[in-house]
This record gives C-alpha cells, sequence and structure tokens, in this order.
C-alpha cells in the first residue's frame, strides 16, 4: 500500500463515520424528547455531515478520475465504506442513542486533538476546525448521559443496558487499519492505541457521576475499517443514496 492508498483509506475512515452518524442523527429531526434538544440533534448532525465533507472532499481529490465528496458519499456500496460499526447501529430509545453518541464525541475528540499535530497539513487544518465543534458535542452527550443514568429508575435502566449492548462496539476505536499503521509512522495519522486510557478515564468519572457502570472484558465487534459490516448500513445507504441511484447524475 503506497502512502496516497494508506492516505485515501484514512481519510474514508474519518469521512464516513462522521456522514453515517450524521445520517443515523438526522433521522431523529422532529422526533427528540423537547423541542430544544430536537434542535441541539440536528445541529450535531449537521456538524458531522459538514466535517464529513471535509474529509471526504480530501480523499476525492487523492482518487481524481473525476471523484468529488458526492460520488464518494452516494455512489459506493456497503463493503466500500469505511465507518467504525459503532456509528451505524440503530438509534433505539434515547438512552441507547445518547450512549452511542457519548462512545464516539469522546474518541472523536482525543482522535482530532492528535490530528492537530499531522505532518499532513491538510489534515491538521480540517481536525482544528472540527474540534471546536466536537468539544460541544462531547459536553452535551455527557451531560445527557449524567441526566439519564442519574435520573428515574427507568432511565437508568435503559441507559445502563444501552451501554452493555454498545460496549461491544468500542474496541474497534482503538484498532489501527493497514491504512492508520502506515500513516502512524509518517506522522500522518494518530495511533488510537494510545488513546484507549484517556478515553477509558474520561468515560470511567463520567459514569461514576452518572451512576453507571462501565462493563467488564469481552470479545470486542471490529470490521468497519475494512468493509466488513453490520446489515444495519445497508438500510442507512438504501435511504441516503435513493436519489442518486433513481437518478443517476441528478443536479439541484
Amino acid at each position: 500500500m503506497t502512502l496516497d492508498e494508506a492516505r485515501y483509506e484514512y481519510l474514508l475512515q474519518l469521512g464516513d463515520s462522521d456522514l453515517i452518524l450524521g445520517q443515523r442523527l438526522a433521522a431523529l429531526c422532529g422526533h427528540g424528547p423537547a423541542l430544544e434538544e430536537d434542535i441541539a440533534m440536528s445541529n450535531v448532525a449537521l456538524d458531522l455531515i459538514g466535517q464529513a465533507r471535509f474529509w471526504l472532499s480530501y480523499a476525492a481529490e487523492i482518487k481524481g478520475a473525476d471523484a468529488d465528496e458526492d460520488t464518494l458519499a452516494f455512489l459506493r456500496d456497503a463493503p466500500a465504506y469505511r465507518n467504525v460499526l459503532l456509528v451505524e447501529q440503530p438509534n433505539g430509545d434515547y438512552g441507547h442513542t445518547i450512549v452511542r453518541q457519548c462512545f464516539y464525541d469522546v474518541w472523536h475528540f482525543f482522535v482530532l486533538q492528535a490530528l492537530m499535530q499531522s505532518t499532513d497539513t491538510r489534515i491538521a487544518d480540517i481536525a482544528a476546525k472540527s474540534i471546536k465543534e466536537v468539544q460541544y458535542h462531547v459536553e452535551r452527550s455527557g451531560d445527557w448521559v449524567v441526566r439519564l443514568g442519574d435520573g428515574t429508575e427507568e432511565s437508568h435502566r435503559r441507559t445502563q443496558a444501552a451501554v452493555d449492548k454498545l460496549w461491544r462496539y468500542t474496541g474497534e476505536l482503538f484498532r489501527s487499519s493497514e491504512a492508520e499503521q502506515a500513516l502512524v509512522e509518517a506522522g500522518i495519522a494518530v495511533d488510537v492505541a494510545t488513546l484507549y486510557e484517556p478515553w477509558r478515564a474520561h468515560m470511567q468519572a463520567l459514569f461514576e457521576e452518572a451512576t453507571l457502570e462501565l462493563p467488564g472484558d469481552q470479545p470486542m465487534q471490529c470490521g468497519g475499517k475494512h468493509g466488513e459490516h453490520t446489515e444495519h448500513l445497508g438500510y442507512v445507504l438504501a435511504e441516503m443514496q435513493h436519489l442518486q441511484r433513481s437518478y443517476p447524475g441528478a443536479r439541484w
């Protein structure tokens, strides 16, 4: 794998994860538990999709052959997507949605913080622009974890159940793909294994405040970074890509 091939794959990992989670959150527009939260969730979705555009536009420049952010988003099948499995999981109840968001937000923040030091100035610039939004995401999802975990008996039960169900998808966040490994050696990407301890420490402190328990060691589900996905991604893409698949080359 050449450095440009690795860079392309890595940019897809970053962009696809933001894009798919943004699509998941966009589906909740009009379904929030309160008007303010409904607007906040939609804003987070827009932030993530906006960040995905940065990553995918850069990936398209490397790919060439008339590729652009839209062709990468709308004309790839599920096996060509490189998002982590966590973000494609269904929204479920609001506890499930918030726990998934919190796991990702905290990891996302540490990734962007490290990428600000990337030797690839384009990646460093995108990370610097994005981290301001993600810092808000971390605060918001963390506040909701505490609110639900330390709320009613029912909200606590549902939130703990979401933690237990989604935990199996967190391991992939800290396992490098072949592309990541190549770029780490070049100072372009972050070694995600080094982010586990600060991520877990953050989650531990947050969960103690929320009266929730982190699960113990268990087998982890991985594969998204290599194009091996759960059945859920296909449904997300079927809806997201419907217009371009039905009317190829459509322009507004």
